[in-house]
């Protein structure tokens, strides 16, 4: 049975996949960026889907989380494998730190600790007001609605006051299983764009800005989104590796993105830490540096 120091979960939807389309490519050139990183430090990698019945876990030193891009679709069975294999192998990052950031009930955490956060209403399971009296009560003419576990635009719906009927159907479906989220719509995400900076070992490699399609109010490639090469100021790159310090545990790597708010000042979208897209091929060497802090936590747990 093969032993690895490190490997490089995704889903099985990427696993045995050929280069048929542009997405499936990055994500086989980003993973190669990383497995190419950590076997230069003399480590043996391998690259599985997290749900892969057939691989004994223990025999592994760490998983490393890169596009386990199901787990939201799949979160109950998600859930219990995570709590299974954390008892065998090491996460990165860690189950408490994948737990904590995978429920967006998180940006209150840091919304205590002084972070300007996208401004946030949480709706839970046991609420009975209607869409309409929601937005009555909060104000908003025009808001973003989306789950709180979810991701790559599941379920994210804008809503003003011309279309709210229409999802008050999917609204009320919506949050007989799981807690919502209501945001007023951020419009210079639209104008100017949506920042990730990527923090490895706590310390900024590099950044990119994401602008919504023509039309629409989401970043997400899937919708149309693009990618750029982005030089943020050092206030942006503060801001962002601020907020990382915040989490109870630093985190081996994170992405951070920001915006500017409605009001004009810097906030956060999104902290994401269990599964983020990283765009190591904007900047490779950001693989090289979250290679590193893996080797070190190896390094350590030899000598203790």
């Amino acid at each position: 049975m093969k032993n690895f120091d490190v490997v490089i979960l995704t889903d099985r939807n990427h696993i045995n996949q050929q280069k048929t389309d542009m997405s499936k490519q990055n994500i086989l050139i980003e993973d190669e960026y990383v497995k190419n990183a950590l076997e230069k430090l003399n480590l043996k990698v391998g690259r599985l889907s997290w749900d892969d019945t057939t691989f004994n876990w223990e025999t592994t030193k760490y998983l490393l989380f890169r596009s386990t891009w199901d787990y939201y679709n799949r979160y109950s069975e998600f859930s219990n494998w995570l709590n299974k294999v954390s008892k065998k192998t090491t996460l990165l990052n860690s189950e408490n730190t994948i737990r904590w950031n995978i429920d967006k009930h998180y940006l209150l955490d840091l919304e205590k600790k002084g972070i300007n956060v996208c401004k946030s209403y949480f709706i839970e399971t046991s609420e009975t007001k209607s869409l309409q009296k929601l937005a009555t009560d909060y104000q908003l003419t025009e808001f973003v609605l989306k789950p709180c576990i979810s991701g790559s635009g599941r379920h994210t719906y804008k809503i003003n006051k011309n279309n709210i009927l229409k999802y008050e159907d999917v609204f009320s479906e919506l949050i007989a299983t799981e807690a919502m989220i209501i945001q007023p719509f951020q419009y210079n995400i639209v104008t100017k764009g949506e920042i990730s900076l990527i923090i490895m070992n706590g310390k900024f490699t590099h950044a990119v800005l994401k602008i919504t399609k023509k039309g629409d109010f989401r970043v997400q490639d899937r919708f149309g989104g693009t990618v750029n090469d982005y030089s943020p100021s050092q206030i942006e790159i503060d801001f962002a590796e601020n907020v990382v310090k915040t989490c109870k545990e630093l985190p081996i790597y994170a992405r951070v993105d920001i915006f500017t708010d409605n009001n004009g000042k810097l906030a956060i979208a999104e902290l994401e830490l269990i599964e983020p897209e990283l765009w190591f091929r904007h900047n490779p060497k950001a693989a090289d540096e979250l290679a590193k802090g893996i080797k070190q936590l190896i390094n350590e747990k030899q000598i203790t």
